[in-house]
């Protein structure tokens, strides 16, 4: 496993996800019941669902998103050397969405689809007590592939960051393999977060095997964490993740984070919320903050402490991605 650091990097933080526009509008919790769809979940629908609920849901925002992209967005607002990969359609939500992350510092030049499925979009339904539920078309973003990999853009960047979502379409899977391959051959990182429950669920063993032999950095929320292991209790999924990576970064919502490095355990509180809006993006805004602090040399407790402030900042708001320059956070 390589050694963070600079070492010549051009980029500190290099994304790689579902490139999405999230839409996102109130529900409560009968919408949800009456439609079926998991409270606090992420739910793959194709195009007819995609269609049928945007009709249904009220009035919303429509921004750009995903999770690794918002993971990047929260980077380069904190001042990091930031750089995306993900695919978009040549379409309106596509030309939406590379737009927005350039505008925000981000090294993006992905090229768009010219054919097939159009640019992937979330459907967000938040509920009066701040849960998100998820309804992901992927369109265009499970299309990406290994030679949307560039090689010389891995081997630039300290830390590749992967996200869990994307490892579900094949071609996708092999553009994380070869991502990860690359890094590790240039001395760079590799993080990744589980992302879901529901995707760990899908692909347990093939994330075990990735965290003991590929993985330097593993993000994971509580459910995630004990899902993998298959327990009911976060101390034994604890002490069954230690020592596997060289850093596991585990968030516990209202309970702050646990960060586990060699013999290290710290054990980090939640930043203080006003009032809690909408929890999408808490997950991706802790690993931008804890990133960033890594790749500027700081200790796992002071980058949990950036990383809990940015997710603090994101759950104040409607929307994913930060509404203030969170270098003020620093």
């Amino acid at each position: 496993m390589a050694n963070p650091g600079g070492n010549g990097a051009t980029f500190d933080i290099l994304g790689i996800g579902n490139a999405i526009v999230d839409v996102i509008a109130h529900a409560d919790d009968r919408f949800l019941t009456d439609r079926g769809i998991t409270k606090g979940g992420m739910t793959l629908i194709d195009a007819d669902g995609a269609t049928s609920l945007y009709g249904d849901m009220a009035p919303g925002i429509e921004m750009s998103g995903g999770s690794a992209a918002n993971t990047i967005a929260g980077a380069a607002s904190l001042g990091a050397r930031a750089a995306y990969i993900g695919k978009v359609r040549n379409d309106q939500l596509g030309e939406v969405f590379a737009h927005d992350i350039r505008a925000i510092g981000v090294h993006y030049d992905t090229p768009l689809a010219e054919t097939g499925p159009p640019t992937a979009r979330c459907l967000i339904l938040v509920t009066p007590d701040a849960q998100r539920s998820m309804n992901t078309f992927l369109g265009a973003s499970q299309e990406l592939g290994p030679d949307d990999v560039d090689a010389a853009l891995v081997a630039a960047a300290t830390i590749t960051y992967l996200e869990g979502y994307l490892w579900d379409p094949v071609h996708a899977k092999a553009a994380f393999r070869k991502a990860m391959d690359i890094a590790h051959g240039a001395g760079r990182q590799v993080a990744m977060t589980l992302s879901d429950s529901f995707c760990v669920d899908r692909y347990r063993q093939e994330f075990r095997e990735l965290v003991d032999h590929q993985i330097d950095i593993l993000f994971a929320n509580e459910d995630e964490i004990k899902s993998l292991y298959e327990v009911d209790d976060f101390d034994d999924a604890l002490q069954a993740v230690r020592g596997k990576c060289d850093i596991v970064a585990l968030t516990r919502s209202e309970k702050g984070s646990v960060i586990l490095t060699g013999d290290e355990v710290h054990v980090i509180d939640a930043a203080p919320v006003a009032k809690v809006v909408d929890t999408t993006g808490a997950g991706d805004l802790f690993a931008a903050g804890f990133l960033y602090g890594i790749t500027n040399g700081l200790g796992p407790a002071e980058s949990a402490g950036i990383g809990g402030r940015a997710a603090a900042e994101v759950i104040s708001h409607m929307g994913a991605r930060p509404e203030i320059d969170l270098k003020t956070l620093l």
